[in-house]
């Protein structure tokens, strides 16, 4: 596995996240800035690639308004946060 195979399978699990922490929606913007906080300092093109491939995963949902991206966690995307399901192309959380 790559370093960049790492890195994206991190910030999947840290969007993820983020979303349980916002009340299962946030937008591209704050998404972006949550990356920033846990070191992943990315664009805003590659935050709404990790978007569309979760969503192409059934991990979450998106709507697309006014051209910004809104998320809204899935049931099968909380399993994955809260480690109950595994899905290849997100790291596997470390239960607290």
């Amino acid at each position: 596995m790559n370093k960049y195979h790492i890195f994206a399978q991190d910030q999947r699990l840290v969007i993820l996240r983020s979303l349980v922490e916002a009340n299962n929606d946030a937008n591209e913007s704050i998404l972006q800035d949550c990356l920033d906080l846990y070191g992943h300092r990315i664009s805003r093109d590659q935050v709404r690639s990790h978007l569309l491939w979760l969503k192409e995963q059934g991990l979450i949902e998106l709507k697309d308004i006014a051209g910004c991206y809104v998320a809204y966690l899935t049931a099968r995307g909380l399993d994955v946060v809260q480690g109950r399901t595994e899905v290849y192309g997100v790291k596997k959380p470390l239960l607290r």
